[in-house]
């Protein structure tokens, strides 16, 4: 996904960082609302080959998917445990569920392309839309005082980047937008922490970052200069699973009930938009307001993936290999395999 914090851990094995885990169990839930009862019109009593599963789910950061989780008791009634895994940002996320090591996370839109050129095993198994599509997730902004004013400011100018993120796509295009090219300037590939630091420390003229940073930054001071909105970056992120759990059809069945349950308590989050801020600040860290701030761009269904959205993914590919960032072609639609039936859409979920 395209938001994230600047704590710095991942899954051993997959990136070799920190491993950051929590399980969450029926007996351990504090939710605030009713449990979600069935998801997928299934039981635990009519599925007890459920119940050997534990499920990890890769977590950005930045929506606070697992406050969320243990406030709303989405998981309470699961016939499978759930456990949470911390990741800086997107490609190490789909590299976990290349591996493994995770069964189900949401990135931006340029992680799945980055790692279906490096040939991961996974999956892009649905797309978590915005609900405010001209609110931007993610932004390129300059530091208070700075004299760039628009795009082509940039020409020969550094710009703090995490690579194979969905900023960076972002950056890409923007340039693009404006008749540059990657060689046309400095891109700094940093992971969101290290940018943070450049950016505030002078290093870096530029930021290609996502919320909380984004909305952080500008609210102390830093200037939008490009927004992500179309043309120049989509709005949507992408759930990705892995390949040997979607190989697996009863496995694959869970897998289904685990995300329709992550869909609803985002449904939830959207309805009760203080309580959420609230979850969020705590899980992150941040202010009440900083959260609120994020949160102002971050209300989002859960879909299929559908016709435009391969098209999408599809165009920014391309853009990827003509501009250098990778170097073998990729099939978006080789990489999708929806999981959620045809229709669904968390925002009609009936949430209390």
């Amino acid at each position: 996904m395209r938001n994230t914090t600047s704590r710095t851990s991942g899954l051993v094995g997959a990136v070799g960082l920190l491993a950051v885990a929590s399980t969450l169990v029926a007996c351990g839930s504090t939710s605030q609302a009713a449990p979600l009862s069935n998801p997928s019109g299934s039981s635990a009593a009519k599925h007890p080959e459920w119940s050997k599963y534990t499920f990890t789910i890769g977590d950005n950061g930045g929506d606070g998917s697992q406050a969320l989780a243990k406030i709303t008791g989405v998981f309470d009634n699961a016939p499978y445990k759930v456990k949470f895994a911390r990741f800086t940002y997107g490609p190490p996320l789909v590299q976990a569920a290349a591996s493994g090591d995770i069964d189900l996370g949401s990135v931006g839109d340029v992680p799945p392309i980055t790692g279906a050129a490096k040939e991961y095993g996974f999956k892009v198994v649905a797309v978590n839309r915005s609900l405010r599509p001209t609110q931007a997730v993610e932004n390129i902004i300059v530091p208070k005082g700075s004299k760039l004013r628009k795009l082509a400011d940039l020409k020969g100018r550094k710009i703090a980047v995490p690579q194979g993120s969905s900023a960076h796509g972002l950056a890409l295009n923007a340039l693009k937008s404006v008749g540059l090219s990657p060689k046309d300037v400095h891109l700094v590939f940093l992971d969101p922490a290290a940018g943070a630091t450049a950016f505030n420390t002078g290093k870096v003229d530029a930021w290609a970052i996502w919320n909380p940073q984004s909305a952080i930054a500008v609210k102390n001071g830093a200037r939008i200069l490009a927004k992500g909105l179309p043309p120049i970056d989509q709005t949507s992120s992408y759930y990705v699973a892995s390949d040997k759990s979607l190989k697996d059809p009863t496995k694959r069945a869970a897998l289904t009930d685990v995300l329709k349950r992550l869909s609803y308590e985002f449904a939830w989050g959207v309805k009760h938009p203080d309580k959420y801020a609230l979850a969020l600040s705590q899980e992150e860290g941040i202010s009440l307001s900083d959260a609120k701030t994020s949160l102002a761009a971050f209300e989002t269904r859960v879909t299929p993936v559908e016709k435009a959205d391969i098209e999408a993914e599809q165009k920014l590919a391309d853009a990827f290999l003509e501009a250098g960032q990778i170097t073998k072609k990729v099939d978006v639609s080789s990489i999708t395999d929806n999981i959620l039936p045809a229709g669904y859409d968390s925002s009609k979920l009936k949430v209390d």
